[in-house]
């Protein structure tokens, strides 16, 4: 008699849901009402069956089993090979001068190379180029020709020798600014209040993925333990990630960048760095050019470097770029006078702090800014000593000393530097 039927080992390799309890709200020292017509976020949908997941990874694992091998495999062989092209001298007086600016997101950066016929010592001296703006965003196609304007350089740490990184505005071709050229505005206002030296430090948090948009490190049918061990942690259990973030930092000290630190954070996968001081427009210059060294230092580990401000739903948290603001007021003795005043100017333009703080005005950081997991709500204005769950948090030790700086938790990990340090300016400084 033929023998009885089995379980499926599809079901058998099912592992036992786990659920994580919520952390606890952060009550706050000083609340300011807002009058913010932004809408409670909606219910997070519940999870697709676990089954139907199970299934297509595993389609998907037997496909791609069935025809070539991935790219990360590849990648290794294939440094190799370059390295020795990579390694071969060119031309004195010439150099590779890769031309990057923000794309029509306002979110994504591209770039292209040329070749220069001598050795630029300053943005000044770079040719204005120009792009096919209908390709990203930023034209059409019927008139496509978008200019780029070279307003930074650095070295390049990919191509070593005297090869630059260029930063570079955009420009339509009547010569006004394209929609996701928020640096211009910026240097005005930064020129404007140059008396006042405001000074900036930003924290860019990040989340690492695999290829397929998996976080890196993460149990592919299922979730690591609960949050708590992975904050500056260390060891194979706890983090994933660091031969990336080591590369990625000594990539911007040797290119210029004043990157003065970097962390693993407090969801796996999530690290992140910090950029500053800085005065005035370096601040976005440098932040702009640390995230494209972020996305391709990454492309040789075969990793993706995710922005998003809450790429996972649920009991976790979400990466945004907390902001570290001062003026010389600040900063001298008894400066906690001007701290203050500051914060009273920042509670009565809540809204447009939030609309200038992600790429689609509030609708991106609603999703991370609800009140847990070490954030304000994006509906209320708030303000605490070392309270990490409001707006603005004042370090313990500006407090006790009386002077320094404040920061500001509400900016998304995907916000673009010049909006947040150019609003900070005008609200506090410019009295806008």
């Amino acid at each position: 008699s033929p023998p009885p039927p089995q379980p499926s080992p599809l079901h058998l390799r099912l592992p036992p849901t786990s659920t994580y309890p919520s952390t606890s709200t952060y009550p706050s020292t000083t609340t300011y009402p807002s009058t913010t017509t932004f809408p409670p976020p909606p219910p997070t949908p519940p999870p697709p069956p676990r089954v139907t997941s199970v299934i297509i990874r595993v389609l998907s694992q037997q496909q791609d089993n069935n025809t070539t091998t991935t790219m990360s495999e590849q990648k290794p062989e294939q440094k190799a090979v370059l390295d020795r092209y990579m390694r071969l001298p060119i031309p004195d007086n010439k150099c590779q001068a890769m031309y990057i600016w923000v794309d029509g997101t306002g979110e994504h950066l591209r770039a292209k190379t040329r070749t220069l016929n001598f050795i630029p010592k300053s943005p000044t001296e770079l040719p204005i180029w120009n792009f096919d703006g209908s390709s990203t965003g930023q034209a059409e196609g019927s008139n496509s020709d978008v200019y780029l304007h070279p307003v930074a350089i650095y070295k390049d740490p990919f191509r070593l020798g005297e090869n630059k990184l260029v930063l570079c505005e955009t420009y339509k071709h009547n010569k006004k600014p394209t929609g996701t050229n928020h640096r211009y505005r910026c240097v005005d206002a930064m020129k404007r209040a140059s008396d006042q030296h405001p000074w900036f430090g930003m924290e860019q948090e990040y989340t690492l993925l695999d290829i397929d948009n998996h976080p890196l490190g993460w149990p592919k049918n299922g979730f690591p333990g609960p949050q708590g061990p992975y904050y500056c942690g260390v060891g194979s259990n706890k983090v994933y990630g660091r031969d990336v973030v080591e590369a990625h930092y000594r990539a911007c000290l040797y290119a210029g960048i004043n990157i003065s630190g970097e962390n693993a954070e407090v969801m796996p996968a999530q690290w992140e760095f910090q950029v500053g001081p800085c005065e005035g427009i370096t601040m976005g210059d440098d932040l702009w050019m640390a995230r494209y060294l972020l996305h391709r230092v990454s492309e040789d580990f075969g990793v993706v470097v995710s922005l998003d401000p809450k790429p996972i739903p649920g009991d976790w948290n979400g990466a945004g770029m907390h902001t570290n603001f001062s003026t010389t007021g600040m900063r001298d003795p008894n400066g906690i006078t001007d701290i203050e005043k500051a914060i009273d100017k920042l509670s009565r333009h809540h809204i447009r702090h939030i609309k200038a703080y992600d790429p689609k005005e509030g609708k991106d950081n609603e999703r991370r800014l609800t009140g847990l997991h070490e954030t304000s709500s994006i509906h209320d204005f708030s303000a605490g000593v070392a309270n990490r769950g409001c707006s603005i948090r004042i370090p313990r030790g500006v407090a006790e000393d009386k002077q320094g700086y404040l920061e500001d938790r509400r900016p998304s990990s995907n916000a673009d530097p010049y909006m947040v340090s150019e609003v900070l300016v005008r609200t506090i400084c410019l009295d806008e």
